[in-house]
């Protein structure tokens, strides 16, 4: 497996440029080593999260925004304040109603965010 070493220590948002990744779905990732990373994501209004799974487990906090957010079999809205836990291997997906910030904490490291990153 390869391994991407650490981040920084301080990671300055207004130093970061925004990644596309989807049409009205921009990140940053903010901070991050081989067992733990942190992503900033913005959508506007309509933006979509695809629904997808992966192995690693993720906790999302809701920044701003509102947010049909989709795990397994359950939908829900959340919105500013909120948070949701995807276990492993669980499908989910978001719709962005208003325009808003996730911030994603995965473990371990999103190897898929880092070597699209290299290649961007």
């Amino acid at each position: 497996m390869k391994t991407f070493g650490a981040s920084k220590e301080f990671i300055l948002d207004q130093e970061l440029d925004w990644e596309t990744v989807g049409e009205g779905v921009q990140r940053k990732i903010m901070g991050y080593d081989d067992k733990i990373m942190l992503v900033k994501v913005h959508f506007k209004e309509g933006g979509i999260g695809y629904k997808h799974e992966h192995y690693h487990s993720q906790v999302t906090y809701v920044e701003s925004g509102e947010f049909e957010f989709s795990i397994g079999e359950q939908t829900r809205t959340v919105k500013g304040g909120d948070t949701v836990y995807i276990p492993p291997h669980t499908l989910h997906g978001a719709i962005c109603a208003k325009e808003g910030i996730l911030i994603d904490v995965f473990s371990p490291i999103r190897e898929d965010f880092m070597e699209a990153k290299e290649k961007g």
